[in-house]
């Protein structure tokens, strides 16, 4: 009889080639009308037209100045890196709108409530809470509810 023991492999970060950072990594659409395309080049054509502003992406690989992105939704394409910028936002995916509390506090004041599918600017992270700016509105939300940044991630 052959016994088989799964070994805990260590998820282990890849680092784009182009610009040695952390793949897969969020960033955002700088433009109102953004084209992704089906490989990285302007001779390929035009899969997805995104027009929204500052809407989260997930960028899973580079090649030369172009970087594949994924949407809340999993679709995406190539999208020239002068498109994208490294400032944060998330999007709500819960189904309902989730209160913005003043601290990072289950029991904290609710300073509004928050739509799904609205985007986010993302201030700070610790570790399960995530301080936004939304529509004039400042404060805290629970990152499980975010799309736009990963489970455990911290920074200020």
């Amino acid at each position: 009889m052959l016994l088989l023991f799964a070994l805990p492999v260590q998820a282990q970060e890849a680092m784009g080639e182009t610009t040695s950072r952390p793949l897969p990594r969020f960033a955002s659409l700088k433009g109102d009308k953004v084209y992704a395309r089906t490989g990285p080049g302007t001779r390929y054509p035009i899969q997805w037209v995104y027009e929204r502003a500052d809407l989260p992406v997930e960028i899973t690989q580079e090649f030369d100045t172009w970087r594949k992105i994924r949407d809340i939704e999993g679709e995406g394409g190539w999208i020239h890196q002068s498109l994208l910028s490294g400032k944060r936002y998330a999007m709500l995916m819960a189904m309902e709108a989730q209160p913005l509390l003043q601290k990072a506090q289950d029991d904290a004041r609710m300073v509004a409530m928050v739509e799904s599918h609205a985007v986010l600017e993302l201030d700070s992270v610790d570790k399960n809470w995530c301080e936004v700016n939304a529509s004039g509105f400042s404060g805290w939300i629970h990152c499980e509810f975010l799309w736009g940044v990963y489970e455990g991630e911290a920074f200020e």
